[in-house]
C-alpha cells in the first residue's frame, strides 16, 4: 500500500479563528485529513518576531485550537502541537541559517513588508524568519505544504535551503512541493480590506448569533447606492459576495432583488447575519461541547508534541550526523 503524503502547515496563534481564516485555510486543512498524513502547527515562536505583549499568547493558542477541533481536525488523524514544545525546530533553525545567504533573506516581499510596518523592532528573528520556516516544514519531512499563489516564493525558499543544504552534505530531507489551494480573497465588513483582527473588520467563527447580527449591521455595503429605492450594484458589494459563500442556494435571488430594489442593504444584511449563523450553528455546538471539557485542548496539543518529538528526533539526528556534529 502506498503511503500517504506528508502535508505540514502552520498558523501564527492569533486566538479565535474568523470566517475569513475557515474559508482561505481550515476547511482546506480539514480535507486534506481524508487523503494525507497531516501535521498542524501553532507557529509560537513565529509570532514573537511582531509580538511584544505575549500576555495573551497562552490564551491565544488554547482558543485558536479549539476552534480548529471544532472545525474539524481530528488528533486521531493529525498531528497538532505547538511549535516551541517541540526545541529541535530551533536546533535545525540554527543549522540551516548556517547554509541561508543573508541576501535570500533580505529580498522576500514579506520581509520588507513587515520591516515597513515596524520600523522600531527590525530584529534578527524578522529577518530569519523564513528559514525558521523551513525548519517547521524540513524537520517533519513534509512531501506538501498547501499554500496559495502569494506564498509559492515562500517555499520555493525552503526548497533552495533544502538543496544548497543536499549539495554542501548530502541529501536528508524532501523537497516539499506546494498544494495550490482555493484561498478566496474574503474582504472584511469594511468592504476594503482583507479580513482580518488587526482591521476590525472580522466576524469570529464563535460569535455568538447576537454579536454575529450586530457586526453584519455595522458593515459597509454597496457604496453606490444612497437610498433604499434605489437599484442595488451586488456585482461591487462585499455583503452581496459573503452571500455566496453562507447562503449560496439564494444568492441569484438576493442580485436580483438589490437590482431591483425590492429589498434595501438592511435587510440584504440582516439575512446574511441569518445564513452565517445557521451555517456555523453546528460548528458552535461542537466548540461548546470542545470547550467543556477541562484540559482536553492541552491533552491534544501534548500528545501531538510527543509524536511530532518522535519525527523531530530522527530528523535531527540525521542532519547532525551529516554535518559532523555526531562523531
Amino acid at each position: 500500500m502506498k503511503p500517504k503524503r506528508r502535508v505540514f502547515s502552520g498558523a501564527r496563534p492569533t486566538g479565535r479563528q474568523h470566517i475569513g481564516n475557515y474559508l482561505g485555510a481550515l476547511q482546506n486543512w480539514v480535507k486534506l485529513q481524508e487523503e494525507c498524513d497531516c501535521i498542524y502547527c501553532v507557529v509560537d515562536v513565529h509570532a514573537l518576531t511582531t509580538m511584544e505583549d505575549v500576555s495573551r499568547l497562552k490564551a491565544n493558542i488554547h482558543e485558536m485550537v479549539l476552534d480548529w477541533l471544532a472545525a474539524g481536525l481530528d488528533p486521531g488523524r493529525s498531528i497538532l502541537f505547538v511549535q516551541s514544545w517541540v526545541p529541535q525546530v530551533m536546533e535545525l533553525h540554527t543549522l540551516l541559517s548556517m547554509v541561508t545567504p543573508l541576501g535570500w533573506l533580505l529580498r522576500i516581499p514579506t520581509f520588507k513588508e513587515k520591516a515597513r510596518r515596524q520600523p522600531g523592532n527590525v530584529n534578527y528573528g524578522l529577518v530569519g524568519y523564513p528559514v525558521l520556516m523551513a525548519a517547521d516544514i524540513l524537520l517533519y519531512k513534509a512531501d506538501v505544504v498547501p499554500v496559495g499563489e502569494d506564498q509559492l516564493p515562500h517555499l520555493e525558499l525552503t526548497r533552495e535551503i533544502a538543496r544548497r543544504f543536499h549539495r554542501l552534505f548530502g541529501r536528508v530531507f524532501p523537497l516539499p512541493e506546494a498544494k495550490l489551494t482555493s484561498y478566496p480573497l474574503v474582504l472584511g465588513l469594511d468592504g476594503v480590506n482583507k479580513m482580518s483582527k488587526s482591521y476590525n473588520n472580522h466576524i469570529e467563527l464563535a460569535a455568538s448569533p447576537e454579536e454575529t447580527l450586530k457586526r453584519v449591521m455595522a458593515a459597509f455595503t454597496d457604496p453606490a447606492r444612497r437610498y433604499r429605492s434605489d437599484p442595488g450594484h451586488p456585482e461591487v458589494c462585499n455583503i452581496y459576495h459573503l452571500h455566496g459563500f453562507f447562503r449560496p442556494e439564494g444568492v441569484s435571488e438576493i442580485a436580483e432583488e438589490c437590482r431591483q430594489a425590492r429589498i434595501g442593504c438592511v435587510e440584504c444584511k440582516r439575512l446574511l447575519a441569518q445564513g452565517i449563523n445557521q451555517a456555523l450553528a453546528p460548528f458552535r455546538e461542537r466548540r461548546a461541547e470542545i470547550a467543556a471539557r477541562e484540559g482536553y485542548v492541552e491533552e491534544v496539543l501534548s500528545e501531538g508534541a510527543k509524536r511530532a518529538h518522535a519525527i523531530a528526533q530522527e530528523t535531527i539526528r540525521e542532519v547532525k550526523e551529516r554535518v559532523g556534529l555526531i562523531w
